[in-house]
């Protein structure tokens, strides 16, 4: 690594960025509010406003040449105009070129006065689409310009840029005002935040450069590298847009860790008194992530601590015994689930274990109403020892007297917002504690994500499942086999074994020929009469709900048909068969999770995949992965590649990842020398690394300093 002084760096502080976007001419108030909704406000935004695609206009493509699937630019004189009403309007244009070929314009919006400009013999510059229709080519609705006489067309010099826009906000004009803004780009050495000798010993392109490649690319840029996001200019700017997100998030751990939090050693009584009580011993990854989270929670320094276990490798009771730990030292617990049903189970588990040990467990949820829920939020108030619940643990009006620990269980479907609000319940007792936190998830994470997404937490594995499971053996049969697995289920049945039946909808959908748990229900109960079966679904009562999962539990039903509310948290070691319908529509994670479900005992288990042909390629991997394997870290690396982070932590929609040109699974190659960078800035140069930050995320920052 250079040393410092040969890191001296020059002014880094780019003015002429942090001019606001009204100051470039031709913005005015309406374009200006239109930028806003993209959190386009000052020029910096809009330099790294960065292209979604490119559309190739610098040549015209003989119709004879066009493939369909492309997206391409032709030229051609208009041969004939048909005008349909059969089904809804539609406007036909076959044009032809030198190539003797003819290729079908379809519009089915349009005006007249467009209709009547088609005439015969009008020559066309048309870009669009490729499709094969009914008749041969066509494009449907082009972008397309006509050519007066015999003058030639003009094309583009550059690719064009297609950038990520709002309603009232074209193409050309956003094109036009980033144009502008690119105009103010200030010379290499006052744009470069990275260190120049950090930049040439990571073979690291002149950022300049690289934003003007990127927004406007020459007409001999390697198109598919483009839209790949590999060509050296994107993996410049994706560098950077990793090395700012590694940077906010270790920001945002710094300033937890600067805080002060209980230090929860405890006697020990307790947490041996449980461990004598269960009826299994502790595996030794269990051991070794419980001693991880003790020399955490000892200190006066917030852990932040991730637990990641696959499905069945015991998470539950390791929080349980870090839960212990801060009861024995005289501090709350708030343990927060996505689900009721998830919230419930971690419940009844808490309860089984800690009241016997004279452990008060509360519970919290959206559910508990008018005097159940006053007096619950009483009990939380005056300190009762561990309370369980779903998001309601955060909402206003829920008072802790001494909360000390916070324990988030698949935190990946909260957003950051959420965790910082239940962990700011802990900090409002004016002693300036905040609690330890610890992070539960059963998605295990694969090491490139971990290393970028989970910056901010200590990472520990359960990456040994409990002596006695069996591995689940899986088949994917097509959905015209249907009778043969309901054989297979009566057999089963009729061996005194348990069986889920798993439906991806609740009512029934023509368009996406799923069954619905009820018809699955019925279907079932017809067909096995001598066979109980029970019905759940995330649209039934609570109490409903919770009576036919105990009577599942008590071996008093043989069938459950359930939607994907089992998918976590319930355990039935009876249950040895699974069915999964519509299995191609589930993602891996999804999938693996719910097969997690059997093989809790020491049966042989077995899980079918119902499918309904044909397949497509995306669905056949997805299929074909489930049956070659049963550890959840190969299902979540393979997760990542076909389905990208967003989905696989379940962040799409909590806006954490949104990366504008980064992919994780494509870049992770970038991650070793984006941390080397990360943490010598952080030592070496915070103001760089908080511009870095500004310049990236922008008026998202401020969870950087939670």
């Amino acid at each position: 690594m250079p040393t410092p002084s040969a890191l001296a760096l020059t002014s880094t502080h780019a003015a002429p960025g942090d001019t606001p976007v009204s100051a470039l001419p031709g913005v005015g108030p309406a374009l200006a509010d239109a930028l806003a909704r993209l959190g386009l406000e000052r020029v910096q935004d809009l330099w790294f406003h960065l292209p979604l695609r490119y559309e190739d206009k610098t040549r015209v493509v003989a119709i004879a040449d066009l493939r369909p699937g492309e997206r391409t630019q032709v030229e051609g004189v208009v041969e004939a105009v048909e005008r349909g009403f059969r089904y809804r309007p539609q406007l036909k244009v076959a044009i032809s070129d030198d190539s003797l070929q003819t290729l079908v314009l379809r519009f089915f919006h349009f005006r007249r006065s467009q209709a009547e400009q088609m005439q015969p013999g009008t020559r066309l510059l048309c870009y669009g689409e490729v499709r094969q229709g009914p008749q041969g080519l066509e494009m449907v609705h082009p972008q397309y310009q006509r050519i007066s006489g015999d003058e030639p067309a003009i094309v583009d010099e550059l690719l064009s840029p297609i950038y990520p826009t709002t309603e009232g906000l074209g193409q050309k004009r956003l094109a036009g005002v980033i144009a502008k803004a690119l105009a103010l780009l200030p010379p290499d050495a006052q744009l470069e935040l990275i260190p120049p000798a950090l930049c040439a010993q990571h073979g690291l392109t002149s950022l300049r450069d690289a934003l003007l490649y990127v927004h406007r690319p020459p007409p001999d840029a390697h198109i598919g590298q483009l839209t790949a996001g590999r060509h050296p200019a994107q993996q410049r700017l994706a560098f950077e847009e990793l090395l700012t997100q590694h940077l906010s998030l270790k920001r945002m751990r710094a300033a937890v860790r600067r805080r002060h939090a209980p230090s929860l050693r405890g006697t020990g009584q307790l947490r041996e008194r449980l461990l004598a009580g269960l009826p299994f011993g502790l595996t030794g990854a269990q051991q070794r992530v419980t001693a991880e989270i003790a020399v955490d929670i000892a200190q006066a320094k917030p852990m932040l601590r991730l637990v990641q276990g696959d499905v069945g490798s015991g998470k539950t009771i390791v929080a349980a015994l870090a839960a212990i730990a801060a009861v024995e030292s005289g501090q709350q617990v708030a343990l927060m689930a996505p689900t009721e049903l998830l919230a419930e189970q971690h419940l009844h588990h808490f309860r089984h274990w800690l009241t016997p040990l004279g452990v008060d467990v509360a519970w919290l949820a959206g559910k508990v109403a008018g005097k159940a829920r006053q007096q619950a939020l009483q009990r939380v108030a005056e300190g009762a020892h561990v309370v369980i619940g779903t998001h309601a643990l955060m909402q206003e009006g829920v008072t802790f007297a001494q909360l000390g620990l916070v324990i988030v269980d698949e935190q990946h479907r909260f957003g950051v917002q959420q965790r910082l609000a239940l962990r700011d319940k802990g900090a409002d007792q004016g002693s300036g504690l905040v609690p330890h936190q610890l992070v539960l998830t059963a998605t295990p994470i694969p090491r490139t994500l971990a290393m970028s997404a989970y910056a901010d937490l200590d990472v520990s594995a359960i990456d040994e499942l409990p002596p006695g499971r069996t591995p689940v053996q899986t088949i994917a049969i097509s959905n015209a086999r249907r009778a043969e697995v309901i054989e297979r289920i009566h057999v089963a049945c009729l061996e005194g074994r348990q069986v889920y039946w798993v439906c991806t909808l609740i009512e029934e959908s023509e368009q996406l020929r799923a069954q619905a748990a009820e018809v699955a229900y019925a279907e079932l109960s017809a067909a096995l009469a001598d066979c109980r079966i029970g019905l759940i679904h995330g649209r039934m009562k609570p109490r409903e709900k919770q009576l036919v999962m105990d009577a599942f539990k008590a071996g008093e039903l043989s069938v459950l048909v359930a939607t994907t509310v089992i998918e976590v948290g319930v355990d039935v070691p009876n249950a040895s068969l699974m069915v999964i319908e519509n299995s191609e529509r589930l993602g891996l994670a999804q999938l693996h999770q719910l097969r997690g479900r059997v093989g809790r005992g020491s049966v042989a288990s077995n899980c079918v995949l119902l499918y309904q042909p044909p397949l497509g390629q995306l669905a056949r991997e997805r299929l074909q992965v489930m049956r070659e394997t049963n550890d959840g870290f190969r299902i979540a690396e393979k997760d990542l590649e076909l389905r990208g982070p967003g989905e696989v932590l379940g962040t799409r929609q909590t806006g954490q990842l949104s990366f504008r040109i980064a992919d994780l699974a494509r870049d992770a190659h970038l991650l070793p020398a984006v941390q080397e960078v990360g943490a010598y800035l952080l030592s070496h140069h915070p103001q760089q690394a908080e511009q870095l930050i500004v310049r990236w995320i922008g008026a998202a920052a401020r969870y950087v300093h939670a």
